[in-house]
């Protein structure tokens, strides 16, 4: 899943890809690059990050999910607002990708049951100005499976049929660095809810605290390539910004299991 950032403000390209035009030019370079989804964007939740206006949030992403939509590829719209995910599904978008999971808006979940899309529920314990407050876990692999449980829980009573629900266990979200290494190590324990596993590594800043060099956020890019590969057993799809170092650790393992084969 390669990430399209629609603002000016996301921490790892914040405004490199705001217009329009732009926007829809690395959709593209990316699904050239090899990635099978794109994730469209248009409001951070980088730590501290502000809310953004509804009709904002629709003006910046809603030509960019038709573009890409029409050129066939497969869209997510990274969103917490039901009416955001409404008006991008209509627009072309098949999957709904919220980093709340559902808790941010009450009516998310009937609106993608609605509309019959795929839902990647994350696990989140609030918006961006007080996430790093709440860090705070008995056993946060324990924690995020109980609290991921309730949400997919409560999508279903919604109507969202479960073969359409992803689960994410929101790394950097309310976690500081050894709860995302943690939750890493233990993407089995995340699976056994039964549901696919989505894993959004790309440039956060746990990396960084292990190989920041003087090419700030991009210097993440080898670290989340690695974990892309390592995890390619455990999960449905990784979510990254750089898409081509991802696609060429995945091809490398391939060529290894092939002549294992």
């Amino acid at each position: 899943m390669g990430v399209l950032n629609v603002t000016p403000d996301s921490f790892s390209d914040g405004g490199r890809y705001f217009t329009t035009a732009d926007a829809i030019a690395h959709g593209r370079e990316l699904v050239a690059e090899g990635a099978d989804i794109i994730d469209v964007g248009g409001e951070s939740t980088r730590p501290g990050a502000s809310r953004v206006a509804l009709d904002e949030e629709l003006r910046r992403i809603l030509p960019v999910v038709e573009a890409l939509a029409g050129d066939g590829t497969t869209v997510s719209v990274d969103t917490m607002n039901a009416s955001t995910a409404r008006a991008a599904v209509e627009a072309g978008a098949s999957i709904v990708n919220d980093v709340s999971g559902g808790l941010a808006d009450e009516g998310m979940a009937a609106v993608v049951a609605a509309l019959d899309a795929t839902f990647v529920i994350s696990h989140w314990r609030g918006h961006s100005t007080v996430m790093e407050d709440r860090a705070e876990y008995a056993d946060v692999v324990e924690d995020v499976v109980r609290e991921l449980r309730a949400q997919t829980s409560a999508a279903i009573a919604a109507g969202v049929e479960p073969a359409r629900i992803i689960v994410d266990p929101g790394l950097g979200f309310a976690k500081r660095g050894p709860h995302n290494w943690a939750l890493l190590a233990h993407l089995d324990t995340l699976a056994s809810l039964g549901f696919p596993v989505m894993v959004g590594v790309s440039r956060k800043r746990f990396l960084g605290e292990l190989v920041e060099d003087d090419r700030g956020v991009e210097g993440r890019d080898l670290p989340t390539a690695v974990l892309s590969a390592l995890l390619a057993d455990d999960v449905w799809a990784v979510r990254v910004h750089d898409v081509a170092a991802s696609r060429v650790a995945l091809d490398v393992l391939a060529a290894v299991r092939s002549a294992r084969d």
